[in-house]
């Protein structure tokens, strides 16, 4: 009789019990489909159908001393050149908070924070002559995430409404670790209001420097307004970015929003400014949202080209299970 066969197939037999009895295991999903095009004086713009899907799976469990462990792990076909995407695992407990560390896809302090209340408009131009043909490159917002390999932790409540968090980007062989710190506010009806600031070193001083996103909102009834900004300050000068942003979104019902709103993207020091705004409407029944945009971009490389202002519109639907 092999022993220690049976040995291990007992171990494994209990392994598998404990974690059934442990924890839970999900399966979410999320899929869309849409048409969009763009147009712009002097330029053919091309217009496409366009596909999205991603599946999320999330386990975790109470241990036997109290904290909660959580595994998340994305697979989506539309990252980088490979279907898997953003993973991470969250260890929390009421009297230590939330601890969240990324192998993948995390961001910090700052950058947390800093998608635009009019919902970064700014990033359907950034890279739009790849296939569009304009032969114009829109500017990009440079941020101080991803933060693959890094920590993210919030810390237990102090106060009704504020919660203050913090990130850590440990140091490399070339540069520096990166720290950053926010905090958020919500003790009012109807006000969430943020604030962070995180440092970005790259071994190099030319481009090392920090990232501070503030945004606040306010919901009065069906009507909420906005306003957010997220400045990059490095020491180079033409390396900078600032955008800065509003909008307002009137809940129409249960299931019907609009909602407007308008960006303005700086780079370094230069006199022109890309300019978007973009009036979006959605419907949402069950897990389906429909949604329709339309968007105008004035100087999205920061010049007065003719083909550096364009339109563009959105009709999709997107679809949870």
């Amino acid at each position: 009789m092999n022993m220690k066969k049976i040995g291990l197939t007992a171990l494994a037999a209990s392994l598998v019990s404990v974690s059934a009895n442990a924890g839970e295991l999900s399966v979410s999903g999320a899929a869309s489909i849409g048409m969009n095009g763009y147009s712009a004086d002097k330029a053919n713009m091309a217009r496409s159908f366009t596909m999205g899907n991603q599946i999320t799976f999330t386990g975790g469990g109470e241990l036997d001393n109290g904290m909660n462990v959580s595994l998340s792990f994305v697979i989506d076909q539309a990252d980088d050149t490979q279907p898997f995407d953003n993973h991470s695992v969250t260890i929390s407990s009421e009297g230590m908070g939330t601890l969240v560390f990324h192998g993948e896809g995390g961001g910090s302090a700052a950058s947390s924070i800093d998608g635009s209340v009019a919902g970064d408009i700014w990033d359907g131009y950034d890279g739009a002559n790849t296939y569009v043909g304009t032969g114009v490159t829109g500017t990009a917002l440079t941020t101080t995430g991803p933060g693959d390999n890094s920590v993210f932790y919030t810390l237990p409540s102090l106060m009704d409404g504020v919660s203050i968090f913090t990130s850590y980007n440990p140091t490399t062989q070339s540069n520096e670790s990166e720290l950053g710190y926010g905090i958020t506010y919500t003790g009012i009806d109807g006000l969430t209001a943020s604030y962070a600031t995180t440092d970005k070193n790259t071994g190099t001083n030319s481009t090392s420097g920090d990232q501070t996103s503030w945004k606040v909102s306010y919901a009065y009834g069906p009507v909420t307004v906005g306003a957010s900004s997220s400045e990059y300050d490095v020491n180079t000068a033409s390396s900078d970015r600032t955008l800065d942003a509003y909008s307002i979104a009137y809940t129409v019902s249960d299931e019907l929003s609009l909602s407007y709103g308008v960006e303005t993207l700086t780079k370094g020091q230069l006199a022109t400014d890309a300019e978007y705004t973009a009036i979006v409407a959605s419907y949402v029944s069950g897990g389906m949202t429909i949604t329709a945009k339309l968007e105008d971009a004035e100087n999205v490389d920061n010049t007065t080209t003719a083909a550096a202002d364009q339109e563009y519109y959105f009709l999709g639907a997107a679809f949870a299970f």
